[in-house]
């Protein structure tokens, strides 16, 4: 499991630990409803000039286009930073987080001389979550998820209005057997469910690498499995 919780941790910080390109200065981007914006600044840390490409990703659970992003495309001089706004175009109040990615890409400019010169293009992929308004803020939603058996199946449901993002690679306690979400997220209100081996003993408990809301590092989780749904 050490293996790929460690690629996980890198997965989330990769953002930020990039020794060029352009670099976010966050791991996650969280929009609240109430202030309807947030930004984010980007650093071009390349040698040149570069078009910052940014774009909003839906993921295929949800793909209402709820977020407006400004400038989508724009130079950035090396060393320099921009900065990027998410603006809220939904014409509904949010009732639970809603989950969505943000791309930046940066695209160097060609160089001028005789010679042909290739760019290339690199790509930073960024969680964005909406909080709705009035929703408390949560620093440890995966507390909110609820584990049960169901024949040979690992049940995981997220009752909570929060969106709970975590290492897909779980542990069974107490046998240390390991199994695999189909994704690092979990949506309010749904349930997601894994096969594991029917041979092997029941678990009482599972384990699991959040990743926080705002992208820190934090200790492994383990919580109880039950027999059976609440």
């Amino acid at each position: 499991m050490f293996a790929g919780v460690l690629f996980f941790l890198l997965g989330v910080f990769w953002s930020v630990a990039r020794a060029d390109g352009m670099q976010p200065e966050t791991t996650v981007v969280i929009l609240y409803e109430e202030e309807g914006e947030a930004s984010i600044h980007i650093k071009n840390t390349d040698g040149g000039p570069a078009l910052l490409h940014s774009a909003i990703e839906s993921i295929p659970e949800d793909p209402e286009s709820l977020v407006v992003i400004t400038p989508p495309v724009t130079r950035v001089d090396a060393g320099e930073t921009q900065l990027v706004r998410f603006l809220t175009a939904n014409g509904q109040p949010l009732k639970t987080q809603r989950l969505k990615r943000v791309t930046f890409e940066g695209i160097p400019q060609r160089k001028s001389g005789s010679g042909a010169t290739v760019g290339i293009s690199l790509r930073q992929n960024l969680p964005l979550i909406l909080h709705p308004k009035g929703l408390a803020r949560h620093p440890a939603p995966w507390k909110e998820l609820t584990w049960h058996l169901d024949g040979a199946r690992l049940v995981v449901r997220n009752d909570s209005p929060y969106v709970v993002r975590l290492s897909p690679e779980l542990e069974l306690n107490p046998h240390k057997v390991s199994v695999m979400l189909s994704r690092g997220y979990v949506l309010p209100g749904e349930t997601l469910a894994v096969e594991t081996d029917a041979t092997q003993p029941a678990a009482t408990s599972v384990t699991l690498q959040p990743a926080t809301v705002y992208g820190f590092a934090v200790a492994r989780h383990e919580a109880p499995i039950l027999l059976e749904a609440l």
